[in-house]
């Protein structure tokens, strides 16, 4: 007869291990995961960092372009509403003229037909009639074909209108797309910034200013070497002035007079001393004349890395430019600068 008797129950001494080795077993996979992905050495954090901001930097480059771009449109819509509207007034005021011969024909006895047929039809069908226009006096043919005319303009200054506000409304969400891009880098650095102890970002923190430092001599001694070409006037003028900003913080998007991005910082100092250059990167090179390394003056724009960043050439193969975020305006080294593209002479 087949036994009924109850299982076996394991003991609490026996739960107890089996949880402890469970335990166990997932730390050693948590150690074994962690090991498996060892914390990044310091010099590859700043090399990701370094180059998260020169993404983020396009990116502020590319925002400054399309923020440009917008300007300039709400600009020219603004002038094409004002025309529209003085043209509907001129219209209306050609209306009244016509309005005005038709009552006094009426009064007279009755509507020329061929001012009726305007009056109660297209104009632009009616006047495409040469008979029609024949049976006009000439004053009414002048007034008719400037309604036409005045008609015709109107309707292209609006559907122009209706264009460029299509291409603000497109200009508007990339702004919002390179923001966010931008925003999106700086955070990622940040975050890479944070995997490093207090003491390595110190480190970092004192690379930073001992290349500032030796930047900052190489520029001072620059006119001792006796090997610089002198600056232009115009370009003087504005490393001069740019010389005044050292020590202000890089801001994306930033133009001044409290902190710069790297455009920004050339824009404004080229204002001061007279001149008037474009917002961006990818406009100032077209401020000038482009021109080689070797044939570099102090005060010319220098551009790196595609185009996404410009500074001022200090001499001895220094410049004085607003570097990246977390940093301030200072010389620097153009070894450190990446590729460079080419220079641009403003003023000649």
């Amino acid at each position: 007869m087949a036994s009924h008797r109850r299982p076996k129950q394991p003991s609490r001494t026996r739960v107890t291990v089996l949880t402890a080795t469970a335990a166990a077993a997932v730390a050693l996979s948590a150690q074994t995961g962690a090991q498996a992905a060892p914390k990044p050495k310091i010099d590859e954090v700043k090399s990701k960092v370094d180059a998260l901001h020169h993404e983020a930097e396009e990116a502020t480059e590319q925002y400054n372009l399309a923020e440009e771009r917008r300007g300039k449109l709400q600009q020219e819509i603004g002038d094409l509403q004002d025309k529209v509207a003085r043209g509907q007034q001129e219209l209306n005021t050609l209306r009244d003229q016509i309005g005005s011969v038709a009552s006094a024909q009426y009064r007279s006895g009755g509507i020329d037909p061929a001012l009726q047929l305007f009056l109660s039809a297209d104009p632009d069908t009616y006047l495409d009639k040469a008979s029609a226009i024949d049976q006009l006096s000439a004053q009414q043919a002048d007034v008719l074909t400037t309604i036409q005319a005045k008609q015709r303009s109107l309707a292209q200054q609006r559907a122009e209108a209706t264009a460029k506000l299509a291409d603000l409304e497109d200009v508007r969400k990339t702004l919002g797309a390179k923001k966010k891009k931008y925003l999106g880098k700086l955070a990622e650095a940040r975050q890479l910034l944070n995997t490093l102890t207090q003491e390595e970002r110190e480190r970092l923190e004192q690379a930073e200013r001992a290349k500032e430092q030796r930047a900052s001599r190489a520029a001072g001694e620059r006119m001792d070497l006796g090997n610089e070409v002198p600056a232009s006037g115009l370009g003087g003028a504005a490393l001069a002035a740019a010389a005044t900003q050292i020590g202000k913080p890089y801001v994306s998007g930033a133009e001044g007079p409290n902190s710069y991005d790297c455009s920004g910082l050339t824009q404004w100092a080229y204002r001061q001393a007279g001149a008037r250059l474009t917002r961006t990167t990818y406009t100032q090179q077209n401020d000038g004349v482009k021109i080689g390394r070797s044939q570099l003056k102090p005060g010319d724009l220098v551009f790196f890395n595609g185009l996404s960043h410009v500074g001022l050439y200090a001499g001895n193969n220094t410049i004085l430019h607003a570097p990246k975020p977390g940093a301030n305006v200072r010389y620097e080294s153009m070894d450190y600068m990446g590729t460079f593209q080419f220079g641009v002479r403003i003023g000649g």
